[in-house]
């Protein structure tokens, strides 16, 4: 997926995925939103977009997923290409609402059986949490990705390239 009129956008990252459900979820965010998904192997399950298509993930054809073998190869791209690395994690040291994005952020979220390991919380730029009522341990990797990515594109004006499909289109029945 080519982004509208070449403007740059905050990406999502997903290191190792494991519950094709939640990487679903994800990448048809991503897709609905605009923004590139970088998957960083190996996953728990097959990847491909065969395999994708089979599970009826059908907004496959509409995600811009960039497929890395392993960490340092991501993490030479990302470097490379001078982006920032942001993780989400339970232990951040800023809450994302106090944080201030940039448009070429790389939102990372961690495995959902296993977050991220401490390699990966020194090589980030820097560590997010989202506030949650006291005595919880976390929520969900897929919703707290939604809730990181539209903070993300309020502060970085990426809704603003987004179309607004006609009222209609957006009531459930």
């Amino acid at each position: 997926m080519h982004l509208p009129h070449g403007r740059e956008s905050v990406a999502l990252a997903l290191y190792q995925p494991d519950i094709p459900q939640n990487a679903g979820n994800m990448l048809r965010l991503a897709a609905c939103l605009g923004v590139s998904v970088h998957v960083i192997g190996p996953a728990g399950f097959d990847m491909s977009d065969r395999a994708l298509r089979r599970a009826g993930m059908d907004y496959i054809a509409h995600a811009d997923i960039l497929r890395h073998v392993d960490w340092a190869g991501f993490d030479a791209s990302r470097r490379q290409a001078g982006q920032r690395l942001v993780l989400l994690t339970t232990r951040g040291d800023i809450a994302h609402c106090d944080f201030a994005f940039a448009p070429r952020d790389i939102l990372l979220v961690g495995r959902e059986s296993a977050g991220a390991p401490d390699a990966i919380h020194a090589a980030a730029d820097a560590r997010i949490r989202i506030p949650m009522a006291p005595g919880l341990r976390s929520i969900n990797v897929a919703s707290a990705a939604a809730l990181v990515l539209g903070e993300a594109l309020r502060q970085t004006g990426g809704f603003r390239t987004l179309a607004m499909p006609p009222l209609e289109a957006n009531l459930v029945s």
